[in-house]
């Protein structure tokens, strides 16, 4: 039996290939519980950090990339235990088919590993997020989700460059010098993307505006439904989804409509020069009477504004709290509708060269 043993096949001995197989093998049946043993350990140490930890969705992020992470390093240590055979010891493009095995090999240690480190990335952010939630502003929650992007795009760096060194041997001194160089050209292409990502902190820091606010910008209205590295997702009120440059959510002028304390709307009468003053103080006043049972007016003006050359001018203006955009519509419509029945009403003609009734929010 020892004899046996000790007989060698492609440089290694049956025993060392039984050694090797075994580790392997004892690592593919106890995986699962070992992985899951350890997910429970650092369930432990981030539980005091935590109160509200969630510890299975804890272990359903991170099981599947550890085990897998577990299984990859410990074949990596039991092959090691190995000579590589003489016989396979060719060479492609210069490389031997030793070091790109091995170099597979590191790669995709490293790609578990990053895959590791994201998944935990993305359980603290929701942890966070759920924390966040409690809080009244939104602030905290965009915050959150900025910097998990950010700390993503920061490890697939960080993992890019491991590979490099450690799979590659290259040098990452001499990488990151390089890099550098090339950097600075790069941003100098790439200058109207890094405003951008500039724009996204001064978003973050300054806060003009949260997740959920209404806004408008240039000429889009809608809802800030996410705040991006590089942009700014809104949906208006026909249900477009706009992506607005986060540049110009800073550059421009930026009217937050969530923020406003009151909500203004104006009608601009044109009445006919035929029309007497009694006939113009009527209108004035029956307006007067009709705003005054509208509940849901904090303020109003009716006013005769000005004479001119085409027609008289009279104003209307309203005041109501930040209502949905639908509430202040139907009063919209109810006081023009008003308007036109008590013009009917009193036979006053608008101005033919006027402008028409218009209401402006």
């Amino acid at each position: 039996m020892n004899r046996f043993l000790q007989q060698v096949f492609l440089n290694n001995t049956v025993e060392d290939y039984l050694w090797t197989a075994g580790i392997i093998l004892t690592v593919l049946i106890i995986n699962k519980i070992l992985s899951r043993y350890l997910a429970k350990l650092a369930c432990k140490l981030v539980n005091r950090t935590f109160k509200t930890f969630d510890e299975y969705k804890f272990i359903d992020l991170i099981l599947h990339p550890l085990s897998t992470f577990l299984v990859v390093t410990f074949s990596i240590i039991a092959l090691y235990r190995l000579r590589f055979p003489t016989l396979l010891n060719i060479f492609i493009y210069k490389y031997s088919l030793q070091q790109i095995l091995l170099s597979i090999g590191t790669i995709i240690q490293l790609i578990t590993l990053t895959w590791l480190v994201l998944r935990i990335i993305d359980f603290i952010s929701s942890m966070l997020e759920h924390r966040a939630d409690r809080t009244p502003s939104q602030a905290d929650n965009q915050l959150i989700l900025f910097f998990r992007d950010f700390l993503k795009v920061v490890i697939g760096i960080v993992g890019l460059l491991m590979i490099l060194h450690f799979a590659f041997s290259f040098n990452i001194s001499n990488l990151v010098t390089g890099l550098s160089i090339v950097g600075a050209a790069i941003a100098l292409s790439l200058r109207e993307s890094l405003e951008n990502l500039i724009a996204s902190f001064i978003i973050f820091f300054d806060k003009p505006f949260t997740t959920g606010d209404l806004v408008k910008v240039q000429n889009v209205t809608g809802n800030v439904e996410k705040i991006g590295l590089r942009s700014t997702r809104l949906r208006t009120v026909d249900k477009s989804y706009v992506t607005v440059p986060n540049k110009q959510m800073v550059d421009t002028i930026l009217d937050n409509v969530s923020l406003r304390s009151q909500i203004k709307g104006e009608i601009f009468l044109n009445i006919n020069l035929e029309t007497s003053p009694g006939k113009i103080e009527e209108l004035i006043t029956s307006i007067k009477g009709y705003l005054a049972k509208v509940e849901q007016l904090q303020a109003y003006n009716v006013l005769f504004t000005d004479i001119r050359v085409q027609a008289f001018i009279v104003m209307i203006e309203i005041y109501t709290p930040p209502i949905d955009g639908a509430q202040f519509n139907a009063i919209k419509q109810q006081l023009n509708l008003f308007v036109l029945q008590t013009l009917e009403k009193l036979e006053i003609r608008l101005a033919a060269e006027g402008k028409p009734i218009a209401m402006v929010p």
